[in-house]
């Protein structure tokens, strides 16, 4: 009898880790988890992470062989980012053709990369209030589609170029879009093949 995966799309609010929870008792009194925004099954695992401070598309399954053919296998991952200051065209070539950022202790160079300028920017719940904007500098908005996924790449990539990123929104990663997808909310994909679409 075959095995019939879960397979859950979510829009990840700010302020919450991408984990169900933790063995820090200290942790789980200050932190929030994904379990605050449902029930989940309890084998259920996210699909790659977005940072605390990160929201957007988040991908929750049971199949773990599904979880690491997405994590290493060159899927793109589209996100838009709100910067501080408004960007100009030479740190965007940078941006595209990979800068070097630190990771672990160590010095990475990223690869290219596809980076615009964000013409249309998603329809969006308000910033939370614990995000600093600059209204001095002003800010700008990007559009990054990445094939990697390193620990707070974005961030850390903006921030190379003199640009740091103060809200990331991921919108998008291979197939599946944030559309429709309201803060918090929880879709469940029905498609028990989901790994013939990756």
């Amino acid at each position: 009898m075959p095995i019939y995966h879960k397979h859950y799309v979510i829009y990840k609010p700010f302020g919450i880790l991408s984990q169900m929870g933790s063995n820090d008792a200290r942790q789980n009194r200050k932190k929030q988890f994904l379990t605050e925004l449902g029930t989940f099954p309890k084998d259920v695992m996210p699909i790659g992470r977005l940072d605390e401070k990160s929201e957007g598309l988040l991908l929750l399954t049971t199949d773990g062989k599904l979880s690491d053919t997405i994590n290493r296998g060159g899927i793109e991952k589209e996100y838009h980012a709100q910067l501080d200051g408004v960007i100009d065209p030479i740190s965007l070539a940078r941006l595209q053709d990979g800068v070097t950022i630190g990771l672990f202790g160590k010095k990475y160079r990223t690869k290219p990369c596809f980076v615009e300028f964000a013409k249309n920017i998603p329809s969006l719940p308000e910033a939370d209030r614990r995000i600093r904007m600059n209204t001095t500098r002003g800010t700008s908005w990007i559009r990054m589609v990445l094939k990697e996924g390193k620990f707070r790449q974005v961030r850390k990539m903006t921030a190379a170029v003199g640009f740091p990123t103060l809200r990331l929104i991921r919108t998008r990663i291979g197939p599946i879009h944030l559309d429709g997808l309201h803060e918090g909310e929880i879709r469940v994909l029905h498609n028990e093949k989901l790994d013939t679409i990756f």
